[in-house]
């Protein structure tokens, strides 16, 4: 590289972390309202005047869940309609105010209906910043920046934990949903005023104008992207190529694996301080086990996002899946203080980060005019594990059955295993490497 063109090249990693940095923030705040049901459900059913039973909780769970699979399944088609940022915008804004409704509900027939909601945002946003990360990454780091996006998701589920720790008990359960309020106060200006849109979304709606000034005011060159038909029936055609030319075996494939992946993110996220208490724990050590298991998932995305650029996502999720269901598998067994903690942090090094490895494989294996359809049904499609992994923690736990639990969610790790593994692990970068934004050369 040219003396000349190194300042253009630091001008264009800044755009990228720009872009990083905005979306880590609204994803943490996702990961908070994702995760704070789970942290303060023990309390939830200790409180005598909201009648929850164990059952009841597993669907409460579901309901958010649900409310993810409409929102990703309605967000991939729509950013690809509208753009990212309106997205983000809109997405954040919803479950923001969703929270509050959850705090002030009267009964478990309103705070489901919240929930449902919030998930409808939660669910819509994280494929979209996904996509847009992935669009903005230098060259050949586009699963390392989608692992570091990805560390705000478990970031916020230890704050999740914090708060359930540090609220709960002292003020009451509502008390956690009234910090989902920040995201609109905080992250939604921030949003609005600095984050981009991507270069590639506008080339492609012919929004050619738009899109020169964005480059020149960030000093980057334009993506090598073909401008796609802006007529209804090629944006159905968005979802349509995902089986076209023999690509159908492997996007249904991908769809499966999320269904297994999110099984197990949401149904141990939910379920796992509850159970560790079921297997003999205080609450205080039950909901330590939630942040040191989201500890090992940033780290975990790290190390899977750096070692995925130079093998290939969906080699690392297959391997990860696997070590997965080792470490859900010995949690069933009561070991020895210590060696748990260090089985929690270790299952949640694997776990989150196989998951995401996911989503970045389907992000580098799409074309920039339909890589938000493929993210976002990816992940809707694996919604469908994420409403079934609560409710089926939920049953278990009211049939005292807690062991079992960590049978069944080792077994979908093994199931989750295969399925990418068939997905075909050869693959080892991207396929739209000149999707990348890179800096104007000098």
């Amino acid at each position: 590289m040219s003396c000349a063109s190194a300042p253009a090249v630091a001008r264009g990693n800044r755009l990228a972390l720009l872009v990083v940095c905005l979306c880590w923030l609204v994803v943490l705040f996702d990961g908070l309202d994702l995760f704070i049901y789970g942290a303060v459900l023990p309390g939830m059913l200790d409180d005598p005047e909201l009648g929850l039973t164990a059952a009841r909780a597993g669907d409460l769970g579901s309901w958010a869940t649900f409310g993810m699979l409409l929102g990703a399944l309605s967000a991939g088609t729509v950013t690809d309609r509208i753009g990212r940022k309106k997205v983000i915008l809109g997405c954040t804004t919803l479950f923001s105010l969703a929270s509050a409704v959850c705090a002030v509900a009267p009964g478990i027939g309103v705070f489901g209906a919240a929930r449902c909601v919030a998930g409808f945002g939660l669910g819509g946003l994280l494929p979209t910043t996904i996509t847009l990360v992935a669009e903005y990454a230098p060259r050949g780091r586009a699963n390392l920046m989608i692992g570091l996006l990805m560390t705000a998701h478990q970031a916020g589920g230890i704050l999740a934990a914090c708060l359930g720790l540090w609220l709960v008990e002292p003020f009451g359960w509502r008390s956690a949903f009234w910090v989902g309020l920040a995201p609109l106060v905080i992250a939604v200006p921030l949003v609005a005023k600095f984050l981009p849109e991507s270069l590639g979304f506008l080339l492609a709606r012919h929004r050619t104008e738009e899109a020169h000034r964005l480059a020149e005011r960030y000093e980057v060159s334009l993506p090598a992207v073909q401008p796609a038909p802006v007529a209804s029936a090629d944006r159905r055609g968005a979802l349509a190529a995902l089986f076209r030319a023999g690509r159908w075996q492997r996007t249904l494939l991908f769809w499966a694996t999320s269904f297994g992946g999110l099984l197990l993110v949401y149904g141990v996220s939910t379920w796992l301080p509850t159970m560790m208490r079921g297997q003999g724990y205080e609450l205080g050590s039950a909901l330590s086990f939630l942040v040191v298991i989201n500890l090992g998932g940033i780290v975990g995305m790290l190390v899977a996002g750096r070692i995925a650029d130079r093998f290939g996502a969906a080699r690392v999720a297959a391997v990860w899946f696997a070590l997965t269901a080792v470490g859900i598998y010995l949690l069933g067994i009561h070991l020895p203080l210590a060696l748990t903690y260090l089985v929690v942090f270790l299952t949640g090094l694997w776990l989150f980060s196989a998951q995401t490895m996911v989503y970045a494989a389907v992000a580098g294996r799409a074309t920039t005019d339909n890589r938000a359809t493929a993210v976002g049904w990816t992940s809707g499609m694996g919604r469908f594990g994420a409403v079934f992994g609560p409710w089926v923690g939920g049953q278990l736990v009211a049939a005292d059955a807690e062991n079992w639990g960590f049978t069944v969610f080792a077994g979908t790790a093994l199931l989750a295993t295969v399925l990418v593994g068939l997905t075909g692990l050869g693959a080892r970068h991207t396929t739209e490497q000149d999707l990348t934004v890179r800096p104007v050369r000098a």
